[in-house]
């Protein structure tokens, strides 16, 4: 059967076999499909939808499309993961990865760079002077034994059926296909041979799902596959209307997540991160009640022990420590600083999360194109949330950029509506 007649399926609403959806793969992978069979297909899938068992067959055929994590057997040191879908000032890897750790996990974070609005986790990253992403697939298991942790990019030889698949899903229209998501991101973590893996999953103005149903149907969808699977897998949703913490943009969040580690930090920031460690710790059975499991990472974060983590992943990624610690005494590494006040007295009822990631993206802190080069300096910072109150004159915002302009303060402004 050739690649046309498995599309031709899809299109009559058929169901594909084990041994057809493998063969899809095969031929993405290879090449043997050219790029508009697989739109084809693509758009077949989209219309058609999937039944769970090619779902399952699609996310274990992408997986095993390359090479896998092979770490070694520990029942000891659970292998753990997160995953988010996505949101303006979304930070939260940066500490969860060194606590997971300091908690005995084993978590080999494979992550990406944003396309759209802000900076994605490697973006994030990139912004550490010296500090290294791609790792090879060895560095990535020989750094996870050693220290308990390594976040790095997708090698070039995991996963390329998602890769090829990812590209054309953008160019097709296809991308909000709730089957497709789920295979790609769960694709990506079971090559981490995961033993159980969060979901952040965002709903709200500046998430790729806006309305809490959707995100519901998308979380349900991914625990269940991941479970079918053979990995525990548990999904908490989170509001981003508002963006998470009081920063956006890649170094400005790097601070951010140093304060969380530190014990301190915005509160939303450090609820979400400690609901993601008690939930997995839960998961992995090292906990049985999820109110002790939360006690716990608080304990550990609050211990110091994840930071001397994060500073043991630094000096394992190439980090230059100095030049690190000395930014994180600047006050900018932007050029400019321009603060944003409000006109007048009242309670700030919305701080726009997608308004703000608009901000930073055209302030150069995200991405127009898979091209764009990214200014990791800038961004905003000491947002004030819904709930706060303001006077006239008070500070709503400071923006990190290259040269302050009337535009950029109205476009902050644009985020905030106060009563």
């Amino acid at each position: 059967m050739n690649f046309l007649d498995l599309i031709e399926i899809k299109r009559d609403g058929g169901t594909l076999s084990t041994e057809q959806i493998h063969k899809v793969v095969a031929d993405i992978t290879s090449g043997a499909a050219p790029d508009y069979q697989i739109a084809a297909w693509l758009m077949a899938v989209y219309f058609r939808g999937l039944h769970l068992s090619e779902k399952v067959e699609l996310t274990l055929a992408m997986r095993d499309s390359g090479e896998r994590l092979q770490l070694r057997m520990d029942s000891s040191r659970p292998i753990v993961d997160k995953h988010s879908t996505g949101g303006i000032g979304d930070k939260v890897s940066l500490p969860l990865a060194p606590l997971l750790a300091a908690l005995g996990f084993r978590v080999p974070m494979i992550s990406g760079r944003g396309l759209g609005i802000t900076g994605g986790t490697l973006d994030k990253l990139d912004s550490i002077p010296g500090f290294r992403t791609q790792l090879s697939k060895d560095e990535l298991e020989s750094q996870v034994e050693e220290i308990g942790v390594a976040m790095g990019g997708q090698t070039e030889s995991m996963i390329p059926a998602d890769r090829i698949l990812y590209a054309l899903r953008d160019v097709t229209g296809t991308v909000p296909s709730i089957p497709l998501i789920t295979a790609s991101i769960l694709s990506k973590k079971l090559a981490e041979d995961l033993d159980a893996l969060i979901l952040d999953v965002k709903y709200g103005k500046a998430a790729f799902m806006k309305t809490k149903e959707d995100a519901e149907e998308l979380a349900e969808s991914i625990t269940s596959l991941g479970e079918r699977c053979g990995v525990s897998t548990r999904a908490i949703l989170s509001d981003m209307n508002t963006p998470l913490g009081r920063t956006a943009g890649n170094w400005l969040e790097v601070k951010e997540s140093v304060d969380c580690l530190n014990g301190k930090g915005p509160e939303d920031l450090r609820t979400l991160v400690l609901d993601c460690a008690a939930n997995l710790l839960q998961q992995t059975e090292c906990e049985t009640d999820l109110k002790k499991a939360r006690i716990r990472a608080v304990e550990t974060l609050d211990s110091g022990k994840a930071l001397a983590i994060w500073h043991q992943l630094l000096i394992a990624q190439g980090a230059d420590m100095t030049a690190y610690e000395e930014l994180l005494t600047k006050e900018t590494t932007a050029n400019a600083i321009y603060e944003i006040r409000s006109e007048q007295c009242g309670t700030v009822t919305e701080c726009n999360a997608l308004e703000i990631g608009l901000l930073v993206r055209n302030l150069g802190g995200g991405r127009m194109n898979k091209e764009s080069s990214i200014d990791y300096g800038v961004g905003v910072e000491a947002l004030v949330k819904p709930g706060e109150s303001v006077g006239a004159g008070d500070l709503l915002a400071r923006i990190h950029c290259s040269e302050p302009t009337d535009e950029i303060q109205s476009a902050a402004l644009r985020a905030f509506r106060l009563e």
